[in-house]
């Protein structure tokens, strides 16, 4: 992360980084002689390399806590449509300006209402007989997923030219606008997530042994399911309320790890967050320099990086055979 801070269009020595990190957070040293470098990286580059960190290290568990509840090593969180939902939501409030027809919200959370409801309509789309069925979630959120995107592009069809420049930019994801008064919120959901889902890693391993080994182990399966989806569809639509739509990090970055530690879910879950924010905090490095002084979104990147994995993914599966 102080590696990313320090790269840019001016590029910042890293003792200067540190130090000018040092001092904002622990009030500790003396301020930078240069207030110019100083607000660069500690009002432009900090909470933007913060930001992509939390949504990397949120959207990769989210991933693999999916993965297990569907029981689907191809899932991630798009399969339940939440992305789609808060790309609906944003989208109303830009081109419609967040007037009355929406009560004044503003982006993010018109973006975030749109997630939970999204979360809500699969969750009650894939239960039958107040059971939750894996095969219905995944049914379930690919069916509400083009729904709201089909809602989305006749309300593109609507916006102006710069309205829609923004709308794209936005749906491709995006933490360039990342401040400081946004991350509150975010952390603590992050954070506050990642450790409960973490919590509940002994029942998840339960859960891959089977339905009815995980019943006859005493684990209500339903009601765990639940549990699960909730947390993860909070999780997933608080990220997506603040950069946009990104796609294929809860993919990659589960398999990953899984790759290489197991799938031990006490284990794979907190090493899956740090992945995950690594990935993102250097995909969003690649960026802001691939292409200076333009800004390449984040869903290019990791669609470009991630649809070779998913297609080496679907050749090494053979449980998909």
């Amino acid at each position: 992360m102080i590696v990313a801070i320090s790269i840019g269009a001016v590029n910042v020595p890293l003792g200067d980084v540190w130090g000018i990190v040092l001092h904002h957070v622990t009030g500790t040293g003396t301020a930078h002689p240069d207030p110019a470098l100083d607000q660069i990286v500690w009002n432009f580059r900090t909470p933007r390399v913060v930001l992509a960190a939390l949504a990397g290290a949120g959207l990769a568990v989210s991933g693999a806590v999916l993965q297990t509840v569907v029981t689907n090593p191809l899932a991630d969180p798009i399969v339940l449509g939440i992305s789609y939902g808060a790309t609906l939501g944003a989208v109303l409030v830009i081109t419609l300006g967040g007037g009355a027809a929406l009560a004044g919200l503003g982006v993010s959370a018109a973006a975030f209402l749109g997630a939970v409801a999204a979360g809500a309509l699969v969750f009650a789309l894939g239960q039958r007989r107040g059971r939750l069925a894996p095969t219905r979630l995944v049914l379930a959120g690919v069916a509400v997923g083009y729904a709201f995107l089909s809602a989305t592009s006749y309300v593109q069809l609507q916006a102006t030219p710069s309205e829609l420049r923004t709308v794209m930019f936005w749906m491709l994801g995006s933490v360039a606008g990342a401040q400081w008064g946004q991350l509150p919120t975010v952390t603590v959901v992050v954070i506050a997530t990642v450790t409960l889902l973490t919590l509940f890693g002994r029942r998840l391993n339960v859960l891959l042994t089977g339905d009815e080994s995980a019943t006859a182990l005493g684990v209500n399966v339903n009601r765990l399911r639940a549990v699960l989806l909730l947390l993860t569809a909070l999780l997933t639509g608080t990220v997506i309320a603040v950069a946009g739509s990104i796609g294929f990090v809860g993919l990659m970055i589960p398999h990953l790890v899984r790759l290489t530690t197991g799938a031990d879910q006490r284990r794979l879950l907190p090493l899956t967050a740090l992945l995950g924010a690594v990935y993102l905090v250097l995909v969003d490095l690649l960026s802001r320099t691939l292409d200076r002084p333009n800004e390449i979104p984040l869903g290019i990147l990791t669609a470009l990086l991630g649809a070779p994995f998913f297609l080496w993914l679907l050749r090494r599966n053979k449980a998909l055979d």
